[in-house]
């Protein structure tokens, strides 16, 4: 009896980490049009590739789902292991398996721990932990993306606006640190868009246009 905390927190980051790794791009995109994700446009598994390879509602979807990921695992998992884990921290708690979670969607199981950027995992995560940083962070998205149609850099805008935020509104430590992290793994994993940024090559996402040019 006295291990069964420690089991149960192993457990829930297990869990955590396989909520994470549904890999819902991949999915949609053979759903909606027979192809594999891996193999098409960018090659990236997020939901900007799969919008320009499968459509729009694909792409929405992707969204949303790897979205909702992030949402569960730092609400309803979260709080029903937390019951069996009296002395742990709750904040520290539900930010260790939200990046767990957003790891496990960047370093899928299911593709041989390949996955997408983590973006809109992370968006789902900071909306239960910290919704107030996560709307700053967005409007600094839009604010970015709208002039430049760079989804790229909109979400490298996004990623270091995290941990700003964070600090600006004085979040809990544990949050401060997460977004930290975030911050460093979201500009790492942009790190090809950089180069294309800087070499003037990336390309922009047209969103109400018919013809949709979409970011690697």
């Amino acid at each position: 009896m006295i291990m069964a905390p420690f089991f149960v927190f192993i457990f829930s980051c297990l869990m955590a980490y396989l909520i994470g790794s549904i890999p819902t791009g991949f999915l949609m995109t053979k759903i909606f049009a027979g192809s594999d994700i891996r193999s098409a446009g960018s090659k990236n598994v997020g939901a900007t590739n799969v919008y320009r390879v499968a459509g729009k509602v694909p792409g929405m979807l992707t969204l949303i789902i790897d979205i909702a990921k992030g949402v569960v695992v730092v609400t309803l998992a979260a709080d029903f292991f937390y019951t069996y884990l009296p002395n742990v921290d709750y904040i520290f708690y539900k930010t260790l398996l939200g990046l767990i979670a957003i790891l496990g969607h960047i370093y899928s199981v299911f593709l041989k721990f390949r996955g997408g950027k983590g973006v809109a995992t992370t968006i789902g995560v900071t909306a239960a932990i910290a919704p107030l940083v996560l709307l700053v962070s967005l409007a600094v998205w839009l604010i970015v993306f709208i002039p430049t149609n760079y989804v790229s850099l909109g979400s490298l805008a996004f990623g270091m606006a995290l941990p700003i935020s964070a600090l600006v509104f004085d979040q809990p430590f544990y949050i401060v640190i997460f977004c930290v992290i975030l911050c460093m793994i979201n500009t790492y994993k942009h790190k090809d868009n950089i180069k294309r940024l800087l070499k003037r090559e990336e390309n922009k996402t047209i969103i109400f246009s018919r013809k949709i040019k979409s970011i690697r």
